[in-house]
């Protein structure tokens, strides 16, 4: 099974250093912001990149991965997920929760056979189980995992590196998607944390109810619960650097191949479609911000879910066809300045 595109011949990228000295500026940088002001990180991250992040998503997995997304499997996701954003719409959170397990299920019978597909499936359904019973601590873990799915991308795009500066890249990854997480979490950061009033509550609504999505139940207006908050702030700012910023400069061969197939939506027609839908939103956020979240929710749900069943076939997937997460396709440079050579 061929799971992702062939990477390209010959890409020339800037050194190592540079791009680990990039993602360390954008990380403190983002960090910076996200525990002084968590709330107005999170409120005005979304209305300047939350949509225009989505269509260069889609764009990089749809032609990253255009091997996995195509067929039954892909008309089977795209309804599940229509599903979904009609759930989201309606405020129906249970059957939400049952197409989402649809999707991975899905993903799983795609990627997976025999007894890892038995196993995987079992997993689904205790997890399953466990989602409904608690429906409201699903949606906070599930918002929290969409932050760190980047990690495996740019895991996957690594492939491409000699050795020594994958795992200096890879490091950096794990830094910030894990690492400074963890360290919020357990309060290294909670002399510097504000938990003053945000200037965004003025049209955005109370705090509490801002924060809600992203902070488990019981725990607004605690020390773990500002925590999450923080959190949550930097690895949405993280994200935005990643899909706005470092893949489409750095894999543009993703862009292309989706290019090729579907020859009008170029990378400026992507861009504008990016920017003015973002426009648009950023104008309904900004007049009813509670509506406008809804309706980016819902139709977010395309990016974020489709991305889950890629994740699944290059984990399950790749195990027969030797393209898994971080196995090198044909003979990698040796540095990252010489340029990329794939199979």
């Amino acid at each position: 099974m061929t799971v992702a595109a062939p990477l390209p011949r010959v890409r020339t990228l800037p050194p190592a250093v540079a791009v680990v000295l990039g993602f360390g500026g954008a990380a403190a940088m983002a960090l910076a912001v996200a525990v002084r002001a968590p709330l107005a990180t999170m409120v005005l991250g979304l209305i300047g990149f939350g949509v225009l992040h989505n269509v260069l998503e889609l764009r990089y997995v749809a032609g990253r991965f255009g091997a996995v997304l195509r067929g039954p499997l892909l008309g089977t996701l795209l309804g599940l997920v229509t599903g979904i954003v009609i759930c989201r719409l309606l405020g129906l959170r249970v059957p939400e929760i049952v197409l989402a397990y649809g999707v991975l299920a899905a993903g799983v019978g795609h990627a997976a056979s025999g007894r890892w597909r038995v196993l995987a499936l079992g997993g689904l359904a205790v997890a399953a189980a466990v989602s409904l019973t608690w429906p409201s601590y699903h949606f906070v873990v599930l918002a929290h995992l969409h932050n760190i799915v980047p990690l495996f991308f740019l895991w996957e795009w690594s492939r491409r590196l000699g050795a020594r500066d994958r795992l200096l890249f890879r490091a950096t990854q794990v830094g910030w998607v894990l690492v400074v997480p963890a360290l919020l979490l357990a309060g290294a950061f909670d002399r510097v944390i504000a938990a003053g009033p945000s200037a965004v509550a003025a049209f955005a609504g109370p705090p509490g109810v801002i924060a809600a999505p992203v902070v488990p139940a019981g725990l607004a207006g605690m020390d773990i619960g500002l925590r999450f908050l923080a959190v949550f702030a930097f690895l949405q700012t993280m994200h935005y650097v990643v899909w706005v910023g470092f893949l489409p400069r750095y894999a543009p061969d993703a862009a292309a191949e989706l290019e090729a197939r579907v020859p009008w939506l170029t990378g400026r027609r992507a861009w504008a479609l990016g920017i003015g839908a973002a426009m648009v939103l950023g104008l309904l956020l900004w007049a009813d911000y509670a509506q406008g979240r809804t309706i980016y929710q819902a139709l977010a749900s395309y990016h974020a879910y489709l991305e889950f069943p890629v994740l699944l076939a290059l984990l399950f997937g790749a195990r027969s066809a030797g393209t898994a997460i971080g196995a090198p396709q044909g003979a990698p440079g040796t540095a990252l300045a010489r340029g990329v050579q794939g199979a």
